[in-house]
């Protein structure tokens, strides 16, 4: 039997345990806080060649052992980069969207060094902590002048915060906002999306650059599976997304009123 371990993650708890040395994730938990059918979404992970799954016997909070289905942190990252965000309930999305850029250095943080902060940290990893958070301060200053300001800003939020064992306080119009994230809230699936999403961008960015007199600051978010270098748009950058989606694509996709029911 293994005790559950709440990781403080953007006002919830992602509860973990551990697995032979290793953190796995509950994965019911960590569905139904996305807002997902968590039946529906374990079946899927299961059924995929490359999870790992197993079935852990977990002390509850409320001191009952129960078998609880979970996961080891590559396969949940896995399984998370295959929900788009049109997915989930509008006031979910910034939730999965954290859960897929954010839950792997939270958890790497909080199991190996006593980050976030683990109550079974001890001083010299208290230190590591420190020093690190040090580290990190003196990049992001150097990257003043040569990233956008608001980029600069959230990672600040993000390394304080971890430092002091909080969650990062990031404004809504500070949250990061993709291309490919925007056209799925409009309703681009598929062979549409993969299909209008680079040109969407390039305008995108032609806008960006009209407005600010710069292009967007590039910076690394987890893509598709993946770490990619990206422009950095935020929710503050919504107008330009919406003025790019009106000019050239919102007579193909957007219903007309009367058959929106509006």
């Amino acid at each position: 039997m293994t005790d559950i371990v709440r990781i403080p993650f953007h006002g919830t708890d992602l509860l973990a345990v551990e697995v032979d040395g290793r953190p796995h994730i509950v994965l019911r938990a960590a569905f139904e806080a996305i807002g997902l059918d968590a039946d529906r979404q374990i079946r899927k992970v299961k059924d995929q060649l490359w999870a790992t799954t197993a079935v852990t016997e977990v002390v509850a909070a409320d001191g009952k052992t129960r078998d609880m289905v979970t996961a080891d942190v590559r396969t949940f990252l896995m399984a998370l980069a295959t929900i788009p965000a049109s997915r989930v309930a509008e006031h979910a999305r910034p939730l999965l969207v954290a859960y897929q850029q954010e839950v792997a250095d939270v958890i790497e943080a909080y199991w190996t060094r006593g980050g976030v902060i683990n109550p079974r940290a001890t001083g010299d990893q208290l230190d590591v902590i420190i020093g690190h958070a040090e580290r990190q301060m003196r990049v992001l200053r150097l990257a003043d002048g040569l990233v956008g300001k608001a980029w600069l800003e959230v990672k600040t939020r993000h390394v304080v915060a971890r430092a002091l064992g909080e969650e990062p306080e990031v404004p809504a119009e500070m949250r990061p906002l993709t291309t490919g994230e925007y056209l799925e809230e409009r309703g681009v699936t598929g062979s549409d999306l993969r299909s209008i999403g680079s040109v969407f961008g390039k305008r995108l960015k032609a806008a960006y650059v009209t407005a600010h007199g710069e292009e967007p600051p590039v910076v690394e978010r987890f893509v598709g599976g993946t770490t990619r270098r990206v422009a950095g748009y935020t929710e503050a950058d919504r107008p330009l997304f919406d003025e790019v989606w009106d000019r050239w694509y919102a007579a193909d996709y957007d219903p007309p009123l009367a058959l929106a029911g509006v």
